[in-house]
This record gives structure tokens, C-alpha cells and sequence, in this order.
């Protein structure tokens, strides 16, 4: 009998992966840029709220989803059955080539930016530290998921505590004198520091992909959901006031380094060394939870389709879609080397990102027209406007990224149209003219 994934996640556990995979570095590199974008303190506020907002207008139409259907995959699942199974695979296939390990590469590469001003005289590369992330936390989730939830577990516990520290100490800080604002935020400046913020907000849905693993998921994928996303978005609140607070909008906005300079005001010698421990925890805890959860998607993908079958293999003794995870580690490793600016890799993987992300949210209202008798343990509140409100929140996304990446990087929209039409080939090329019926069902 083939092995299938266990509910071994609890309500703290899910929580976990949600908020270690959202706070990763994004929160330290982001806030300037947002703030310069904006020109005012008034305006940071309302689009990091607004931010809050969207994701967990989004994070309710996953709860939806994901009681529904609490299947390994999520929107491979959702899209899958909502639109046929070409369109998941499609999203399988992207998140497998380009979207998973490039996110995974990135969080990597953030990780040993800050490792090597650490640990400067051990000479060590930023491809190498990067490349021992990647290699150390899969071999971590191959060999259980036990492993990986309690490594997930004390990162974004550790990463919190940070946090927490950065706000305390920020507002406690000699309040800085007040300056005026930077001026009227442009619609330029508006488009990108919503990418930049929706970016920082980005993974309030992971635990979707691993809702086979959740104990009592009719309650504990909505609670997760919402207390991860409602945890995070009061966190940036929090942290974007104690840089306003300690620094002033204008020397914040400036800044390369704000939570160093934040925490400086007070604690001068150490604030480097603080910050750099902090950012590496953070970075290691979203590769963690990245891992985790990608594999899932990968797993999802070779259990509905004959031609990846190796991807969909539970290990019967480990637990974990072994294949899956070293699959996706090698990926990541090759990126690794090809990595981008921190900025690039985020506008070039936006567009692919959001324009699945809205078939997901129009998902909501298709599944329920088309199976009305489907049992769902929740089911939006206040319906039609949280999907409603997200899939044009992701449609405005998805228009804002891909003119932005058009622009300025329009060799990254080529290689993601690039990976979307080799996937549209495969499945051409590998699936049976009928189809799989249900390709969101465990093997």
C-alpha cells in the first residue's frame, strides 16, 4: 500500500510555518524602500495595515479551500479541480522550476549575507553558506517531519523574540525630532511599494500545501490561517513604528541598514552584530518553512500526473516525499548560482505569482457554483467580498508587477513565460488525451 502523509502538524505547528515562513529578511529590507515610496508616516501605516488587510482577506478563501479540500498541494488542488487539471499542473510545474527554489535561493542568499559579517575571517562565500542552508535544512525534512516542524518551531520562535526585542527597544529609544514628509507619494511609488509590501506579507497561504498533515483541520486550517496572518501584520505594525519612532521618517527611509540603526540609538556596539544573528535566524526560518511546504506542492504534482510519479512518492519509513525535497534542493542549489539582486527576484517572480494566486481566489466562487454539495467545514464570512476583494487585489498585483518587471528586468518575465510554456508542453506531450479526473487526490 502506498504511503500517504500523516496529520502529525498542530494548531501551534501550522501556525509556525505561517509566520516563519512570512518574516523572513523581507520586513528589514522593504520598510525603507516602502517609506521613500510614500513620503509620509500616515502613508507607511495605511499600506502596511492595507497590506494586513488583503492578506487575510486571502487567507479566509484558503480557509474555505482548505477545509474543503484538506489535500497536500493547496492552489494545485484548488486549480486543479476548479479550472482542470491542466492549470495545476501548470502552477506545479512553475513552482517546481522557478518560483519554490528561487524563493528558497533568495532567503538563502539573505542568510549568508549576513553570516559572512559574522564570521569574516572565516572566509567563507556567500555561494557556500547559501549552498549549506539549502543542502543542511532538506536533509532536516527528509529525515522527518517531526525534524522539520520542531526546527520550524524554535526558528520562528527565536525570530519573534528578535523582533520583539527590535520593538521594545525602538520605541524606548530617544524619540528622534520630527521631520517633515518626503512629499506626495507618486502612482509609481504607490505600485511599487504595494509589491514590495504584499511581497513581505507573502506566505500566509503555505499552510494550505500541507493540510493532509494538520490535526483536526476543520478547526485548526481556519484558526492557523487567520492567527498567523493577524500575528504578522500587527508584528510589521509594530516594527515600522519603533524605526519611525527611533530614527524619524526621514533618516528611515534613508537608511541601508534600519534595524542596525534602530537599535544603535540604544545599544550602539552590539546593534550589528544583533541585527546580522536576528536576520540570519529569520532567513533560516523561511528556507525551513519554504522546504517544508514546496515539497508538498511537488509531491502534489507527481501524485496526479504519471509522468512525475517520482515527485508523488511518500517514503513509507521517513515520512516525507524524499524525492520531492531533494528534487526541489538541487533546483534551488542551481539557482543558487545565478542568483539576482534582492529586488529583481522579487518583481521578475511577481507576476506568475499573482496571476495564480487570483485563479485561486475566483476558485471560491467556481467551486461553489459548480459543486454546491461539497462539505465545507468553513466557509468564507461575509461572502462574496474577501474573495472578491482579493482577486482584484491580485489582478492589480499581477498588472503592477508585470509592467514594473517589464521595465525594468523584462529578461526575468521571459525566462517565467518560458517555464510557463515548457509546462504547457509537457502536459501536451506526457498526459493522456482524457486527463486525470481529480488530480488533487492523495496516491
Amino acid at each position: 500500500m502506498t504511503a500517504i502523509p500523516k496529520q502529525e502538524l498542530s494548531l501551534f505547528d501550522a501556525t509556525c510555518i505561517i509566520v516563519g515562513i512570512i518574516i523572513g529578511a523581507g520586513i528589514y529590507e522593504t520598510a525603507p524602500v516602502v517609506a521613500g515610496c510614500l513620503g509620509s508616516p500616515t502613508g507607511v501605516v495605511v499600506i502596511w495595515l492595507l497590506g494586513g488587510c488583503l492578506a487575510l482577506a486571502g487567507a479566509l478563501c484558503y480557509a474555505e479551500l482548505a477545509t474543503a479540500l484538506p489535500q497536500s498541494g493547496g492552489d494545485y488542488v484548488y486549480l486543479s479541480r476548479a479550472y482542470g487539471p491542466w492549470v495545476g499542473f501548470l502552477f506545479g510545474w512553475s513552482q517546481l522550476a522557478v518560483v519554490r527554489p528561487g524563493d528558497i535561493a533568495l532567503m538563502a542568499f539573505v542568510f549568508a549575507r549576513y553570516a559572512q559579517q559574522l564570521w569574516p575571517a572565516a572566509g567563507i562565500s556567500r555561494v557556500a553558506y547559501a549552498s549549506l542552508a539549502v543542502v543542511v535544512l532538506t536533509l532536516i525534512n527528509i529525515l522527518g517531519v517531526t525534524m522539520g516542524k520542531w526546527t520550524q518551531n524554535i526558528l520562528t520562535a527565536a525570530k519573534v523574540l528578535g523582533m520583539a526585542v527590535i520593538i521594545t527597544v525602538g520605541f524606548s529609544a530617544p524619540a528622534a525630532a520630527p521631520a517633515p514628509a518626503l512629499g506626495s507619494p507618486s502612482w509609481g511609488g504607490f505600485d511599487l511599494a504595494l509589491i514590495l509590501v504584499m511581497f513581505t506579507y507573502g506566505g500566509w497561504n503555505e499552510m494550505a500545501y500541507v493540510a493532509a498533515e494538520i490535526k483536526n483541520p476543520r478547526r485548526n486550517i481556519v484558526r492557523g490561517l487567520v492567527a498567523g496572518t493577524v500575528t504578522v501584520t500587527v508584528l510589521y505594525l509594530l516594527m515600522n513604528g519603533a524605526f519611525m519612532t527611533a530614527l524619524g521618517f526621514g533618516p528611515m527611509a534613508a537608511s541601508s541598514a534600519v534595524a542596525v540603526d534602530t537599535v544603535a540609538r540604544v545599544f550602539p556596539e552590539a546593534a550589528v552584530r544583533v541585527i546580522a544573528v536576528l536576520i540570519c535566524i529569520s532567513a533560516l526560518g523561511a528556507v525551513n518553512g519554504l522546504i517544508l511546504t514546496g515539497a508538498r506542492i511537488s509531491y502534489a504534482l507527481g501524485a496526479g500526473h504519471p509522468a512525475f510519479h517520482l515527485l508523488g512518492v511518500w517514503h513509507p519509513r521517513l515520512g516525507t516525499p524524499v524525492w520531492s525535497l531533494v528534487i526541489q534542493g538541487a533546483i534551488s542549489l542551481g539557482i543558487i548560482l545565478l542568483a539576482g539582486s534582492f529586488l529583481d527576484t522579487i518583481i521578475y517572480t511577481a507576476p506568475v505569482v499573482w496571476l495564480f494566486l487570483m485563479g485561486t481566489g475566483l476558485s471560491v466562487f467556481v467551486l461553489r457554483r459548480r459543486e454546491p454539495h461539497l462539505a465545507r467545514p468553513y466557509r468564507v464570512s461575509a461572502y462574496p467580498l474577501p474573495p472578491l476583494i482579493f482577486s482584484l487585489s491580485a489582478l492589480f498585483m499581477f498588472y503592477s508587477s508585470a509592467t514594473y518587471a517589464l521595465a525594468k528586468v523584462p529578461w526575468g518575465l521571459l525566462v517565467l513565460l518560458g517555464v510557463l510554456l515548457s509546462g504547457g508542453l509537457l502536459y501536451h506531450l506526457t498526459e493522456p488525451s482524457s486527463g486525470p479526473q481529480d488530480s488533487g487526490r492523495e496516491s
